[in-house]
């Protein structure tokens, strides 16, 4: 179990957050996009941001806080 610090902590949700948000928005991207082969690649750079949120997601909750 990894031990870190309330700023390390902090750092880690800022970036879930981070790449909640970026996946968001691709996927809103690929969305309005008439383009198939585009939007097949938005698609698949959004879940790749996905795949990180739960990464760090389960990083973040293994993790004990140190003062």
């Amino acid at each position: 179990m990894n031990q870190l610090t309330t700023k390390e902590l902090s750092y880690i949700e800022d970036e879930i957050r981070a790449e909640e948000i970026t996946a968001k928005t691709i996927n809103w991207c690929a969305a309005q996009c008439e383009d198939q082969a585009l939007q097949k690649q938005l698609e698949e750079v959004a879940e790749r941001h996905q795949m990180k949120v739960g990464d760090l997601s389960k990083y973040f909750n293994r993790s004990m806080h140190i003062q």
